[in-house]
């Protein structure tokens, strides 16, 4: 059901530039909830969002693929949704994100986007080092880690929030 109502999907997002994420029906109280995960590089706004509901629920209306009564919900990925693919890389590159290692530790540092590799997906990490101005870039496998996930560099959001 998921894919025929990807199949749906897609000529909208399509239009809007968007890129589905993930599409799921489950149990949401009385109705079934049919949930749909979309963005794109920059992010997608309330009004795209809106758009992408009203045209998935006019196709799902006229196609009456679901039966029963159900809730739609178009939303956009919070900052703790994983990244996973090189399309998730590249949509999110120039991003500050946070590297959940195998090993337990962790690695902050800006997504410079999936990098070339014979083995599994790679991507770069450009990490800053303890002295000012000194940067370097690593490029990580997704074997090394168990979650990759958008975060907030706070010392850029103090440094553009002084006058």
């Amino acid at each position: 059901m998921e894919s025929v109502i990807e199949s749906l999907l897609q000529p909208i997002t399509d239009e809007l530039g968007v890129d589905i994420l993930k599409v799921s029906i489950g149990s949401g109280g009385r109705s079934q909830l049919l949930r749909v995960v979309v963005d794109r590089a920059g992010g997608i706004d309330s009004d795209g969002l809106e758009r992408i509901s009203r045209g998935l629920a006019l196709q799902l209306d006229a196609e009456d693929l679901i039966k029963s009564a159900f809730r739609l919900e178009v939303t956009s990925p919070g900052l703790d949704w994983p990244l996973q693919n090189a399309a998730d890389f590249e949509r999110y590159r120039n991003d500050w994100v946070k590297v959940l290692r195998m090993d337990g530790t962790s690695q902050e540092g800006r997504n410079l986007g999936p990098a070339e590799s014979e083995g599994g997906l790679c991507f770069t990490l450009l990490v800053e080092g303890k002295k000012a101005g000194f940067t370097k870039e690593i490029i990580i496998g997704m074997e090394e880690v168990s979650k990759v996930v958008r975060a907030i560099n706070w010392k850029e959001v103090s440094r553009k929030s002084k006058p």
